[in-house]
């Protein structure tokens, strides 16, 4: 056992044992979920789905610090506005979760450089290791990150920070990598960090140097493959594991909660029914069949990669198939991770077990594990198929104890294929001494003197609910269609049903009391458990409940709806009054002293169609005439970067401090007129596909395209302009920096590599420009990740207020035989009714692919990025902050057009939902002033250079 101690933790006590951790002296479930608040850059809804876990059970959250989404250069670190962590963590401890803390240094998550800043790539040390250059580098973002974490600790009372990740996924136990775990260790304890050290690096730091406190197993039992949906493998059943880390719990800090998608990937509605509520029933239930205690799923909401967020491979959303879909919104499987997390927190036993031998169940398909809590004798039956992939529906009896259950003649229990169920006995709970039930729990409250428990089981199949009485009970069955026995030999009530809607039965009178709620799976998810000071209330009806909140008879609750119907509660007697959203609700009581009332849904909202567009050439750059004097020369001829090839010059745009984004270079040479063909070489990312482009002029004339990699394109001899200078423009496009596994691999090359001339040795004199400001962002409140250095990018015109007047008119779908960029804007208002959440995406629709991607951006922030020959994604969710819900709003699209069969699809406005809800929503702001003043400066330098470029000319 570990425990921190008293002189560090004066308020609460964390220690942990081989069964589960142990919170102020209780052993306690870890029930979490992750979630990254960078790929959600809204403050306010980082609260919308931090109580939208909690209400499903979770008790905990998993969160990753991105280095880089913080640090655009070194020394600079910013942690406001989207990036407030301190904020995000008091939303944690508001929503009643603890927190397991994950700031790196590297976090891998599909994001670009596993979370390191670009900036690091400009430096030499080995990653990941005690190179000196490496060390300041990581102990800087230490400081930073750890003083804020250090005062969200439990132990002290001020937050609720529970566990603190050392490194991430970090296989390297050789004596550098030991060295390395155990300095970013000390660091982090320097910092003030008191709580435990947790890993998820297998069990390479058990013992020794650098061993953390609490080891732990990541496990994606379905892999990454969203192609084959209805795949699945086989249950581990992790006892080598358990046997080997006998010291701490059995600790997942990522087990498959869904799974990323790739670009020209099946979607993620696909990875949603690969790691559907099934493989959540089996496989999840399987995990408390091992005795694991502590479970971490990744993802519960994994957001969106907005701007350029993303590592290669990846697209734009991040969705995931979680639980809680990119757009905030409930799937099925949040239901599923409901039914489980409420079990897990109304048995605490289940914190305790051991597993203890079982009868075979007399059907050999099926298998049974069993557990006992060693102190209460809580006994757990964990049912499944013994084949995970068998899909038939099998029946069977079991043996507990003495009795063969169930005991009705014609009645068993049914385990569907793909299914798997929690059965309980000999649990004591209030004021009930319950023998065993075929049904599953969901959760059991103390009201007053009486326990209110609802049980559920998979609709039309039999049930059977036997509890303890020293004497026969008076039964009332309120609805439904229940059979009930008393057998006086044993002093037991049976109680026998179908799982059909919702049974009510009463049992008793007077103290002790209990009203059983008997329902099927479709009944049981309309039930919420919400906390108050005064103790907890059940809740049934809503889309959600967030928040309960007693004040003498009256009982104040939020939540959302997304139809009007009913609400139902059952509080204490003593509460007579009830509101909701701060609106009072009529209600009577019912047969089952619950308070019933109603709720209305929201309003109808109708969203604008996008038909006035403006559009403008957005690629001055092409032009041969184009003046690029103010660019920075691409000339280095040095790097510490040990991922250089040697060529020269060097044209890594990373040396140059663009880091982001589409980049362009512009190579000088002068024509002798015998040019034959000119091989350009670059890198836009290649990992999980190659997907990247780059495009090349020569003079105005377009050369061609190709992705990563080398390629000659011929020249026409009469684009040649003899013994004058002649231009090569390229576009570059970079898909994300690599993670980081253990070589360096994230200092890989982006932009262009190398160009050389058939037919001509003359030197090439290359400029490049990226985003503005390189690493010094004019915009600092969107920060490093929203623009690259597209022509219209560094003008502006990606923000509301940019001048689109002069624009051409256009309307959509558009298409265009000319390669290069253009820009179209589109100005429309939303009238969204208050005290409604409304979802809303960007779609893009081609009838047919086209070669052209498009980067969407919303009031200034890139939300999207199209391609519309790769796919899959089409719809591109809003953040909610970003959108001014009554007000004017501003769309603006870069479409680059990469062959002759290009332009803009349709574009439109998609409601993913509509909700009456409390969530509440404030925009952030517009344009920072030093941005405004940095991009007037510019448009004034390029009008006194280049008067013409300003001029967007027709398409």
């Amino acid at each position: 056992m570990a425990i921190v101690s008293a002189a560090t933790a004066a308020t609460h006590t964390i220690a942990y044992d081989r069964h589960s951790m142990i919170i102020d002296g209780k052993p306690t479930y870890i029930f979490s979920g992750s979630f990254h608040y960078w790929r959600l850059p809204s403050p306010d809804a980082w609260t919308d789905v931090l109580q939208k876990m909690k209400a499903a059970g979770f008790n905990a959250v998993e969160i990753y610090f991105h280095w880089g989404y913080h640090s655009p250069k070194r020394g600079v670190y910013d942690f406001s506005g989207i990036r407030d962590v301190d904020r995000l963590l008091d939303a944690a401890r508001d929503a009643g979760l603890y927190v397991i803390a994950r700031p790196g240094p590297y976090i891998n998550a599909e994001t670009d450089a596993g979370g390191f800043p670009d900036w690091l790539i400009e430096t030499s040390g080995k990653p990941r290791s005690p190179a000196p250059d490496y060390t300041a580098a990581y102990k800087e973002w230490m400081t930073q990150i750890d003083r804020i974490i250090a005062r969200h600790q439990y132990t002290d009372g001020r937050g609720s920070v529970l566990l603190y990740q050392v490194e991430n996924e970090f296989y390297d136990d050789s004596p550098a990598g030991r060295r390395y775990m155990q300095d970013v260790e000390d660091k982090a304890r320097a910092d003030g960090i008191v709580v435990p050290f947790t890993g998820n690096h297998n069990e390479n730091f058990l013992e020794g140097l650098g061993a953390t406190d609490i080891p732990g197993y990541d496990s994606y039992p379905l892999e990454f493959d969203c192609t084959k949906p209805d795949r699945w493998n086989g249950v581990y059943d992790f006892s080598g594991e358990r046997e080997r880390t006998s010291r701490w719990p059995l600790f997942f800090p990522e087990f498959q909660g869904g799974s990323f998608d790739v670009w020209g990937g099946p979607g993620y509605e696909a990875c949603r029914k690969l790691t559907g509520p099934a493989f959540e029933r089996v496989f999840y239930k399987s995990l408390i069949a091992t005795g694991s205690t502590m479970q971490n799923f990744y993802m519960t909401y994994g957001g969106i990669n907005w701007g350029w967020l993303s590592s290669p491979g990846v697209y734009t959303s991040y969705d995931y198939g979680s639980a809680i879909a990119a757009s905030r919104q409930l799937t099925s499987k949040y239901d599923q991770q409901k039914l489980i997390g409420y079990m897990i927190r109304a048995v605490p036993s289940l914190a305790r077990t051991d597993a203890v031998a079982s009868s075979v169940p007399d059907n050999r398909r099926l298998v049974v594990n069993a557990r006992v809590n060693p102190d209460d004798g809580t006994r757990f039956y964990i049912l499944r198929h013994a084949d995970a992939l068998d899909t038939t529906d099998d029946a069977t009896h079991l043996d507990i104890g003495h009795t063969t259950i169930p005991q009705k003649p014609g009645t068993a229990i049914h385990v569907d294929g793909r299914d798997a169920k929690v059965l309980l006995a000999d649990y004591r709970f209030g004021g009930q001494d319950l023998a065993y039930t075929t049904s599953e729990l969901l959760t059991r409250v103390r009201l007053d003197d009486r326990d209110v428990a609802v049980v559920y089981g998979r609709h039309g199949e039999d049930g059977e609910t036997v509890l303890r009485y020293g004497s026969e009970p008076k039964v009332r069955v309120i609805d439904g269609h229940v059979e009930t026995h008393w057998d006086a030999a044993s002093h037991t009530l049976r109680l026998d049903y179908r799982h059909d809607g919702l049974a009510r039965i009463a049992i008793g009178d007077g103290k002790d009391a209990l009203l059983l709620l008997v329902g099927d799976d479709e009944a049981a998810i309309r039930f919420w458990q919400v906390d108050t000071q005064d103790g907890p209330v059940l809740v049934r009806g809503p889309y959600l409940t967030r928040t309960a909140t007693r004040a003498n008879e009256g009982l104040a609750l939020t939540g959302d709806t997304e139809n009007a119907g009913d609400l139902e509660v059952f509080a204490a007697a003593a509460v007579h009054r009830l509101s909701w959203n701060g609106s009072p609700v009529a209600t009577v009581v019912t047969e089952s002293g619950s308070l019933q009332g109603h709720l209305d849904g929201p309003a109808p909202v109708e969203l604008p169609k996008l038909t006035q567009w403006r559009v403008a050439d957005g690629a001055p750059e092409i032009a041969a005439a184009f003046d690029d004097r103010a660019w920075r020369a691409a000339d280095r001829t040095t790097t510490p970067n040990p991922y250089w090839h040697g060529d020269l010059p060097i044209l890594d745009a990373d040396d140059y401090g663009f880091h982001h984004g589409l980049v362009w270079y512009r190579g000088h040479f002068k024509a002798s007129g015998k040019e034959m063909a000119i091989r350009l070489s670059a890198n836009t990312g290649v990992h999980l596909g190659n997907h990247g482009i780059y495009t090349a002029w020569l003079n105005g004339h377009f050369l061609g395209g190709n992705a990563s990699g080398a390629r000659q394109f011929p020249i026409d001899p009469s684009w040649l302009k003899r013994g004058e200078d002649n231009v090569v423009s390229v576009l570059v496009e970079n898909t994300g920096h690599n993670q980081e596994e253990r070589s360096g691999a994230f200092r890989e090359p982006r932009g262009l590599i190398s160009a050389t001339l058939a037919g001509n040795a003359a030197t090439i004199r290359w400029k490049i420009q990226g985003n503005l400001g390189g690493e010094d962002l004019p915009d600092t409140m969107r920060g490093p990740f929203n623009v690259g250095g597209l022509y219209g990018e560094r003008m502006g015109w990606h923000l509301p207020d940019a001048a689109d007047g002069r624009w051409a008119s256009a309307t959509l779908p558009q298409a265009t035989t000319k390669p290069g960029v253009a820009w179209y804007r589109t100005h429309f208002k939303l009238d969204i009714p208050a005290g409604q959440d409304v979802p809303i995406a960007v779609r893009i629709h081609d009838a047919v692919p086209r070669h052209y991607r498009a980067i969407v951006f919303v009031n200034g922030w890139q939300v999207g990025h199209y391609m519309s020959d790769v796919g899959p994604q089409t719809d591109f969710e809003i953040p909610p902050a970003l959108l001014h819900p009554n007000g004017d709003n501003t769309i603006a699209i870069a479409a680059w057009s990469t062959a002759q069969d290009g332009g803009l699809g349709e574009v439109s406005l998609v409601m993913q939902g509509n909700y009456r809800s409390a969530f509440r929503q404030e925009a952030v702001n517009d344009e920072p002033q030093e941005a405004k003043s940095r991009a007037k400066n510019l448009t004034s330098f390029l009008r006194k250079q280049e008067p013409s470029a300003l001029r967007p000319r027709e398409r």
